[in-house]
């Protein structure tokens, strides 16, 4: 495995939109769950050298000083790649020169902001806790420190969030210059404060233009995932291990994990994962499910699947594959050199193309 995972449940404050793994930042259950964290990682970690390490949440940026220490402390433990891509997620809020300074001493070298939005409203509306200025002056302070590889989320779809809405929260995204955007269509999900508010989604016809918008606004970054715009060179590493089905551990809780054998997942109970706990459950996937996976995450990228590497890694040919070809010869999907595609216009209803390839037998 190259790529680990570390996920840090903590939060000052919950997004009404949250549906991740998450509890109000403890002092003590903190510290506790930090010693738990280092025990499953010695427990598991198997020594390998990682290309990519991902600090998520949660809010791994809510810890204190000596809490993100002692964090880093942990992580000595990991291998780490002369060239590794190392993340950690912050709220705007939490950036400080004192968390800057560690981030750097520690290696981190890519930083992802949950922005959201630049409009009063939406910010209140998602339970969010900055300003607009207060956004530019800590990227400023972020890029005078020497961190050049910051990506920011935008969530549009928002309920009474109007095209001209979207337009200025692009335009301000684009004046940071950062080489990272991720964009989401805002989901409520059940378990969250959205969906018991009983707000309801947005069209599905705004949505689509809200969608088309941000395509055209973000022309000049490389869209190399549904979701992601980058510049070129900046496209995420460790997202892209999860598109390409590779291997990955998954240390804290309700972490995820893929070994290439079994997919596990830790308990989302804080009070079995301190006790040590980890494991909530661990499934064995079959071939079918590891084909089933390939085409449902590779086809997520612009540029599709790479015809050869799969055949190397599944001993599966796509051009001879009959659901492929069908949706070939239907325009749905399109072969470029080595590549399978989903065809540009069929991107955002592209669900209606990965359904073709669930529940069919590969042997």
């Amino acid at each position: 495995m190259k790529s680990a995972y570390i996920h840090i449940p903590f939060c000052k404050t919950i997004c009404s939109y949250c549906d991740f793994c998450k509890v109000y930042a403890n002092e003590k259950w903190i510290n506790e769950y930090l010693s738990s964290l280092e025990l499953e990682i010695k427990n598991k970690y198997k020594g390998e050298v990682l290309d990519t390490i991902y600090i998520g949440g949660g809010t791994p940026s809510c810890l204190n000083n000596n809490e993100l220490k002692k964090l880093f402390s942990i992580l000595n433990i990991l291998k780490k790649s002369s060239d590794i891509e190392f993340t950690f997620e912050c709220n705007i809020e939490d950036i400080n020169i004192d968390k800057i300074n560690i981030l750097k001493n520690n290696n981190v070298n890519r930083i992802s902001i949950g922005v959201q939005s630049f409009i009063k409203k939406n910010i209140e509306f998602l339970n969010r806790h900055h300003t607009k200025e207060e956004v530019f002056e800590k990227i400023e302070l972020l890029k005078q420190n020497g961190f050049d590889n910051i990506n920011i989320d935008l969530i549009y779809a928002i309920p009474f969030e109007t095209l001209e809405d979207l337009e200025y929260d692009l335009d301000c995204f684009l004046e940071l210059d950062i080489p990272h955007i991720s964009t989401y269509s805002l989901i409520i999900e059940e378990n969250t404060k959205l969906f018991i508010d009983k707000y309801e989604p947005i069209s599905d016809e705004l949505d689509y233009e809200m969608y088309k918008l941000i395509n055209v606004k973000l022309s000049n970054y490389h869209h190399y995932e549904i979701s992601n715009f980058a510049k070129i060179g900046y496209e995420s590493k460790h997202n892209l291990t999860y598109w390409n089905n590779n291997l990955y551990y998954g240390f804290g809780l309700n972490a995820v994990g893929y070994d290439g054998i079994n997919r596990y997942t830790n308990t989302k109970n804080l009070t079995k994962y301190l006790k040590n706990n980890w494991l909530q459950e661990k499934e064995e996937i079959t071939f079918n499910q590891q084909i089933e996976n390939a085409f449902i995450l590779g086809f997520r990228k612009i540029d599709g699947i790479n015809i050869e590497e799969f055949k190397n890694k599944y001993n599966l040919d796509l051009n001879n594959n009959q659901i492929v070809n069908k949706l070939i010869k239907q325009g749905r999907l399109v072969k470029e050199g080595n590549f399978i595609k989903i065809k540009e216009e069929y991107i955002y209803t592209s669900n209606n193309i990965l359904i073709e390839f669930i529940e069919v037998n590969y042997e």
